[in-house]
């Protein structure tokens, strides 16, 4: 029961370190940024490139990385995204394509000079090799580690949002949008920021999660769906309820696998979208549909 518990922390603080960055985009900007898992595996590949390419320290290789996709969620705001920004059909097609565009093309093997991003070489050292035993279970410490992680920048975005000039800006915009623009906050800017600030959370899930497995394009698919399915049944915007949405998700596969269908928590991931929607349809913490839920 003691391994159970850990490793449901554990696949807890995964979702909540995927998915957190994309409601927060969400929460702010009502974008959903469908590039989002792109972005992660986009981290990964750069910081494996400074560090095994270029031979710099790993930890500066990681400072790099998050700066580049930091620069890059900015880029992708400004010269695209904010062009589309309130048909929600157009910016679910160019995240879309933008993540598809960067995927594919770090899947391609070799084209003239260009070496493509792919195979088993591919992967980010732990943080610290070594295991230690709880309760007579033993676990690898960089899965603790990731547990921490996630629980400091549970903590660090509450302190973020709550006093800090930006982090009241942000919610502002994410509470009333039209009531921060007549005080006189720029829409565009403070989506500007969100998206930027939520490559970076993509990144930082990148750094912690990667070294347990390969750096490969699939991945970001598998990102972009978890932290779908972590945000439709927390609430689409409710950084709070992505939080208490990855605690029962990670919970619920751990409980799967235990039981011996290891292949089956994606389906009951998917199983659960479909609760969620039938049994409340904004989520746990959602306000999208409190009227329609109302009447």
């Amino acid at each position: 029961m003691i391994e159970i518990l850990l490793y449901s922390l554990v696949n807890s603080a995964v979702f909540a370190l995927i998915a957190v960055g994309f409601a927060l985009v969400y929460g702010v900007s009502r974008v959903a940024n469908f590039a989002h898992g792109a972005l992660y595996v986009v981290c990964g590949f750069l910081a494996w490139s400074f560090f095994k390419s270029l031979g710099l320290p790993y930890w500066l290789a990681i400072i790099l990385s998050l700066i580049s996709v930091i620069l890059l969620g900015a880029a992708i705001y400004q010269f695209l995204l904010m062009r589309v920004r309130g048909m929600p059909v157009s910016e679910i097609i160019v995240s879309l394509a933008i993540a598809l565009a960067i995927l594919e093309g770090l899947r391609l093997q070799r084209m003239g000079s260009f070496k493509g991003f792919i195979g088993p070489g591919y992967v980010l050292p732990v943080f610290f090799d070594r295991t230690v035993e709880i309760a007579g279970v033993t676990i690898d410490l960089h899965r603790l580690i990731i547990i921490a992680i996630a629980l400091l920048f549970t903590l660090m975005m509450w302190l973020f949002t709550h006093n800090t000039r930006m982090g009241l800006v942000l919610r502002a915009i994410a509470q009333n949008e039209r009531a921060a623009l007549m005080l006189g906050i720029d829409s565009d800017w403070t989506a500007t920021v969100a998206l930027s600030f939520g490559s970076a959370l993509a990144g930082l899930a990148a750094i912690t999660i990667l070294p347990l497995g390969q750096i490969t394009a699939e991945a970001g698919y598998e990102v972009l769906v978890s932290a779908l399915v972590v945000c439709i049944v927390g609430g689409l915007g409710s950084w709070t309820g992505a939080i208490l949405a990855s605690l029962l998700l990670g919970f619920i596969t751990t409980f799967v696998a235990a039981w011996g269908a290891v292949t089956y928590p994606k389906v009951v991931l998917f199983g659960v979208i479909f609760l969620a929607l039938i049994v409340k349809p904004s989520g746990l913490l959602g306000r999208q549909k409190e009227l329609e839920e109302g009447v």
